[in-house]
């Protein structure tokens, strides 16, 4: 039955079908094949049970709240911000780079987002202060992937939502692994600027510093009022979602003018066909967890590769290396619906938090969007710089390395992860 699915969705991929077809037609497939009394509306029912969750109004309100700020000047004016005080210093806008990502990845959620809002500016930059394009890449699209990490994390979302876990708590959950991120990309910057002999960028003046601060208030207010509203139970992440929505739309249509008001239907179209195409994994995902734990495809897959009575670290090792290998090849949400169904109730039978569980998952799916040989945020990047791929993939290898270590650090220190909780 295993190889059954394998063979259709290899077959269908091979095709150059989109990732949804055989997520939705592997599972019609194995059950007409394996379960033909089964009536064929049960799964039709889970398709629409997929979408009906509270929890997923947060997906589109944080993408529209992306694509205005995309749009905008907020990316800008966070560059500007960050590159007031550190540009100056030995990998200054190398730094600056890691930060705003950051900081654009706690407004936004999302990588590729990121890699657009902030790769688009930061590249030039890096490039006139003597970076070689490369490695100017290879900076942005990992120091991108931290939105997967911090809050609003669509892929938290995702996994909140297969698993039962609380969305709010993967948020906050996923903060410390943020930064110790960003400054493990930081002292590496640092380093490679000495050894590089990249040249000193001029100081800003207190003058200026002051100017580029007023600026990036308001946009600063994005991660404060998603994250402090969330913390401190003044609003789920739905409602924090909501109001990102109608930050976003007074910050770049009426306060900067950045952001025609002609435009929010343009804007609301591109947000509702990536929208349209989240919801259909997710239905897909659905109803393909539901054939698989039907026909008890996660109990044999864990037994075989987790034994009877695996470790907490054991099976964390496992999620790790799978989760990885996974994302290197398709999108994260893909693997996040078919691999948690299968490895969430080892882990629980081991005692892993599902917390924790939740930001290892995330973390290896950040890593796996940057990774070769098929890591989304490296197409992503070869589209919006115009570069070939091995230009785009020949500098990460030091930053995937660095992952792989927090990673290990994630594995066997669970308090990363929960200290904030």
């Amino acid at each position: 039955m295993i190889a059954t699915m394998l063979i259709i969705m290899v077959v269908l991929l091979f095709l150059n079908f989109p990732m949804m077809i055989p997520l939705m037609v592997a599972p019609l497939i194995i059950m007409f094949i394996y379960f033909p009394t089964l009536d064929p509306m049960i799964l039709m029912q889970q398709f629409s049970t997929g979408i009906e969750s509270y929890v997923l109004l947060a997906v589109p309100l944080f993408i529209f709240a992306a694509d205005i700020m995309t749009t905008g000047k907020t990316s800008n004016r966070l560059l500007d911000f960050i590159g007031s005080f550190i540009g100056h210093i030995r990998g200054g806008y190398a730094v600056t780079t890691a930060a705003a990502c950051t900081l654009f990845g706690a407004i936004s959620g999302s990588t590729q987002a990121t890699v657009v809002a902030i790769g688009k500016p930061m590249r030039e930059r890096l490039l006139k202060v003597g970076y070689k394009d490369p490695s100017a890449i290879a900076l942005i699209i990992n120091s991108s992937d931290v939105a997967l990490l911090v809050p609003p994390s669509i892929g938290m979302i995702i996994y909140g939502l297969v698993s039962g876990t609380s969305v709010g708590k993967l948020f906050i959950a996923g903060i410390i692994p943020g930064i110790l991120v960003f400054l493990c990309f930081a002292i590496y910057s640092v380093i490679y600027a000495k050894v590089a002999g990249i040249p000193l960028a001029s100081k800003a003046t207190w003058s200026e510093r002051l100017q580029m601060t007023k600026k990036a208030l308001l946009p600063l207010g994005f991660p404060v009022l998603i994250i402090g509203g969330i913390y401190t139970g003044l609003f789920s992440p739905t409602e924090a979602a909501g109001v990102s929505v109608l930050y976003a739309f007074i910050l770049e249509v009426l306060i900067y003018r950045s952001v025609h008001i002609k435009e929010m239907p343009k804007i609301a179209k591109s947000t509702g066909l990536v929208t349209s195409a989240v919801f259909v994994l997710v239905a897909g995902g659905q109803a393909f967890t539901w054939v698989i734990s039907f026909a008890r495809i996660p109990q044999m897959i864990t037994e075989t590769i987790l034994g009877t009575d695996p470790s907490a670290v054991y099976v964390l090792l496992m999620v790790t290396i799978f989760f990885f290998i996974g994302c290197m090849f398709v999108d994260p949400i893909v693997v996040i619906l078919i691999l948690t169904p299968i490895f969430y109730p080892a882990a629980m039978s081991a005692g892993v938090d599902p917390i924790h569980l939740g930001v290892v998952i995330t973390f290896q799916a950040a890593l796996g969007s940057a990774t070769p040989p098929f890591g989304v945020d490296i197409f992503t990047a070869s589209a919006v710089f115009n570069r070939p791929y091995l230009e785009v993939i020949k500098g990460t290898p030091p930053y995937i390395i660095m992952m792989f270590v927090i990673s290990a650090l994630l594995i066997f220190f669970e308090e990363l992860s929960l200290i904030l909780l």
